[in-house]
């Protein structure tokens, strides 16, 4: 009875030993478990930097994505205004670029389209409609070419109006784009007229300002239509930075205006004006200050970087016949393509074109018919203009400038005055 009375009392007392143990081993596994699991758990984020933000080599690399580095955009003493100088830029955006090389591959070719006009309504009843296809004019240029376009109607500096409102966009235009080489600016009222036609920045690499003009007007004449202020292409660069804040100087919201503008109306033979403009402002930089600006500065007149339209205008239908004339001739020229392919086939017509030469008589399309005085959208024009000639005149190059690029889409403007009927094409054309 002994040894049967042990044995019962010794059951619980195992059973709850064996319990415990049981137990203890089942919790100290459980640890054992957490604690190799938090050598291995990704630890989770600073929500105090916003995880949009949190930079990668593959972030980087897209071209939507802003990595965390610092740039000159984090200096709260950073001013987009003309009035506060740029000091070392060019540092400044390399240093952007390597933080962004999704945008440093091929930064030295990359060019935006400048353009805009006033704030407030055309008074002209029709300008707003031709400012309208201005802009859509070289919207399809850069769509055709793959560059970027911004249309400003602000005045970026409120003393800097009109012509001299160009300035403080440029320099603006700059900071905002740090990606691109070249700032193309195209005053509102000038029309691609070749659509085809590349600008050859292979030409200005030992420059940074290309205008269109003529050096015998600069340096012998001294007259102050040496150049035209209206169309020109500018590098993004320490250089342009402090050409602009010297242009700038001789500007309306400086209290030297008046003084800019007797000084270059004595510089300037030709100037009948005491009036400090832009392009008088612009011919005097180069006159006076060679080693400094002169120098970087291309005066561009082997091709039409920009003409003036009354002598272009009236030659449209003889260029027309003579690309008509090298098609025929070429059958590649002829052949229907996707608009996307398009410059391959400006490369092929540029290989007969070249021959001729750029300038007058060699059947070439004007690059660029600037519609200088006429004022489309105040409608006040030269009174040398007469009568509606200058609206038929834009009317006409803006349908010569549009027919090339409807051809990809299979139809033509028959008749350059009439902008809203179009034919079809025929296959072959013009076999």
């Amino acid at each position: 009875m002994s040894k049967t009375t042990i044995q019962v009392k010794s059951q619980p007392f195992i059973r709850d030993k064996f319990s415990i143990f049981f137990r203890a081993t089942m919790l100290v596994a459980l640890f054992m478990v957490l604690a190799l699991c938090s050598f291995y758990t990704k630890p989770w984020p600073k929500f105090s930097t916003p995880s949009s933000l949190i930079g990668s080599k593959s972030e980087a690399d897209n071209t939507c994505h802003d990595p965390i580095d610092a740039t000159f955009y984090d200096d709260p003493k950073l001013s987009y205004s003309i009035d506060t100088p740029m000091e070392n830029w060019d540092e400044k955006r390399q240093e952007w670029l390597k933080h962004h090389p999704s945008f440093a591959a091929g930064a030295g070719e990359r060019v935006l389209l400048l353009t805009g006009s006033q704030p407030s309504n055309c008074k002209n009843p029709i300008g707003d409609h031709f400012l309208l296809r201005f802009f859509k004019n070289k919207v399809d240029y850069c769509r055709i070419h793959g560059y970027d376009i911004f249309y400003n109607n602000a005045f970026m500096h409120p003393k800097m109006p009109s012509y001299w409102a160009k300035i403080p966009i440029v320099r603006a235009t700059m900071l905002a784009h740090p990606e691109v080489e070249w700032i193309w600016w195209v005053d509102s009222d000038a029309v691609i007229t070749d659509m085809d036609f590349k600008l050859p920045l292979e030409r200005y690499k030992a420059h940074n300002l290309v205008v269109d003009g003529w050096p015998d007007l600069i340096y012998k004449y001294r007259s102050w239509i040496g150049v035209n202020a209206g169309v020109f292409l500018i590098r993004n660069c320490q250089w342009s930075m402090d050409f602009m804040e010297a242009w700038a100087s001789m500007g309306p919201q400086t209290p030297n205006y008046k003084k800019w503008g007797q000084i270059l109306k004595s510089t300037l033979k030709d100037k009948t004006y005491p009036e400090s403009d832009d392009q008088s402002a612009l011919i005097y930089l180069i006159l006076k200050m060679k080693d400094k600006w002169a120098n970087k500065i291309y005066i561009e007149n082997e091709y039409c970087f920009q003409g003036y339209w009354e002598s272009i205008v009236g030659t449209f239908d003889n260029v027309t016949n003579k690309y008509m004339e090298l098609e025929k001739k070429v059958h590649g020229l002829r052949r229907r393509h996707a608009e996307k392919v398009r410059e391959s086939y400006g490369e092929m017509r540029e290989d007969h074109l070249k021959i001729n030469g750029y300038g007058k008589g060699s059947g070439r399309r004007p690059f660029i018919t600037h519609f200088t005085g006429c004022q489309p959208c105040s409608g006040n024009h030269n009174p040398m203009y007469a009568g509606d000639s200058c609206w038929k005149g834009i009317e006409t190059a803006l349908n010569f400038a549009d027919n090339q690029v409807l051809r990809n889409f299979g139809f033509v403007h028959p008749n350059l005055l009439d902008s809203s009927s179009v034919s079809p094409l025929p296959f072959d054309f013009p076999s």
